[in-house]
């Protein structure tokens, strides 16, 4: 949480931040807005001024500094580096000093949303994927994270909008009609008499944790232990109490099954889920919440021993575990896969994700045809191309291979998908140097050194090729 005293300098910095925008000293009030969201980083209404006064800094020109393309070059390569540090702290910082520059990046407000959501800032993180989707209308995931957290919020009208437009981008998202599904039941359900429960309960956590700011793990502790009194005071306990009134009512088994989710409390909210199915007469669309959590919780049973066995790799029953589980993950992904791809044989997105869990088990033969059907949707093929190319390099079909990532290659860009862009290359370049075409080899060994200089072994194997010549 924020000290009072980082809070008080936020709030000076902010003021002279102000003076300094009535004065078009778009610098200085920029300055100043940046250090009060450092110090005070939920507070949403610093991010807001500061965006107000970096646009207005650049005329309203929705692409920021002309000058500034290869420093937020470097920005984004530093947050893909904390991010898989989990430096969440570091990632915000470094979003709104890309910010700074181009206010209208919606990469960077989306990475900003993320951090904020990490640290628990939820109001910071909505903003920013909000401002995300005013500058990329057309990016699914902003709208399925930006309903993720209106749900969580309970602003459940806002939340099914955000999915209905996931929808409408690809039509064949299962999860995004099974949330809008459940969105709308849980509106009804709302309207019916819940809507006060979940008002109140909001409240409570919100006053414990400085508006807000508090993470899941966090709520989640504040509602254990402070013991409810009655009707209002927790929407667990009040969605328990309606099922022992009607215990056959499978709309209050996924609302308490959806709060025990939110909450990260997977086995209940398994068991909530399984009871709405079986009260459903085994609807679908609810079996599909089951198999969902079925595999979160095994990931998340993989993640705990993964730690564990880092932690004394001399374990042999550490590793043993690791194993095991990995073995029972994939297992559990191929079956549950292979049933949506019979249920939903329009969507292009379950085949290629079943045939990448074939690929991990390097079943070629049971990943190329679906590989083959996944490249007629537009928005996977470059990376359905590349991964068939790696199936048919694995399996000694060369010449196929080669076909493949040459397809992929007009449709990558090192932008938007460096590592399939840097693999493609990679591959084909060793497809070439087998068959002593050296020049193609080395250009793209070229195009991959001109993105990352350490990519695998290929520096060395262009100058081994040089120095050939």
């Amino acid at each position: 949480m924020t000290s009072d005293r980082n809070k008080k300098i936020a709030a000076d910095c902010w003021r002279r931040g102000n003076e300094a925008l009535s004065k078009e000293n778009w610098d200085y009030s920029i300055e100043m807005f940046s250090t009060a969201v450092k110090l005070d980083p939920g507070a949403l209404l610093y991010r807001q001024t500061k965006r107000g006064a970096e646009r207005k800094k650049y005329g309203d020109n929705q692409s920021g500094s002309k000058m500034g393309v290869l420093k937020l070059a470097g920005i984004k390569t530093k947050i893909k580096n904390a991010r898989r540090k989990k430096d969440w702290a570091g990632a915000d910082q470094l979003a709104e000093e890309g910010l700074s520059l181009n206010p209208w990046d919606s990469a960077l407000n989306a990475e900003m949303a993320t951090a904020c959501q990490n640290l628990g800032y939820d109001d910071a993180a909505i903003f920013g994927l909000k401002v995300a989707i005013e500058n990329d209308k057309t990016n699914k995931g902003y709208y399925a994270e930006l309903g993720t957290l209106l749900e969580e919020k309970g602003e459940y009208k806002s939340a099914r909008e955000c999915w209905e437009m996931a929808l409408k981008l690809d039509p064949m998202d299962g999860d995004a009609r099974s949330k809008i599904t459940s969105l709308m039941a849980t509106e009804t359900r709302v309207r019916g008499g819940y809507e006060g429960a979940d008002k109140s309960s909001g409240v409570r956590v919100q006053s414990a944790y400085d508006e807000g700011r508090a993470t899941r793990e966090q709520r989640h502790q504040a509602q254990k232990g402070n013991a409810p009194d009655g009707p209002g005071q927790s929407v667990e306990a009040d969605l328990q109490r309606s099922i022992r009134k009607e215990p056959e009512n499978k709309d209050l088994y996924l609302k308490l099954g959806d709060f025990y989710r939110r909450e990260g409390r997977l086995q209940e909210a398994r068991e909530n889920y399984e009871k709405a199915f079986e009260f459903s007469n085994r609807d679908a669309n609810i079996g599909e919440q089951v198999e969902d959590i079925d595999i979160e919780m095994l990931k998340d049973q993989l993640t705990t021993a993964k730690d564990e066995f880092n932690q004394d790799r001399e374990n042999p029953e550490a590793k043993k575990q690791v194993t095991l589980l990995s073995k029972a993950l994939i297992k559990k992904e191929i079956d549950v896969f292979t049933r949506r791809v019979e249920r939903y044989p329009a969507d292009m997105r379950i085949k290629y994700e079943l045939a990448q869990r074939f690929i991990r088990l390097k079943k070629w033969a049971s990943a190329i045809p679906l590989l083959q059907q996944s490249v007629k949707d537009t928005r996977i093929s470059s990376d359905a191309l590349v991964a068939l190319g790696k199936c048919f390099f694995a399996d000694g079909k060369k010449e196929l291979a080669k076909r493949q990532f040459e397809k992929a290659l007009p449709k990558l860009s090192a932008d938007e998908k460096e590592d399939t862009f840097k693999e493609a290359h990679y591959l084909l370049g060793r497809l070439y140097e087998e068959a002593k075409q050296k020049a193609q080899a080395a250009d793209h060994y070229s195009e991959i050194l001109a993105v990352d200089y350490d990519y695998r072994d290929t520096r060395q194997r262009l100058e081994d090729m040089e120095g050939q010549e």
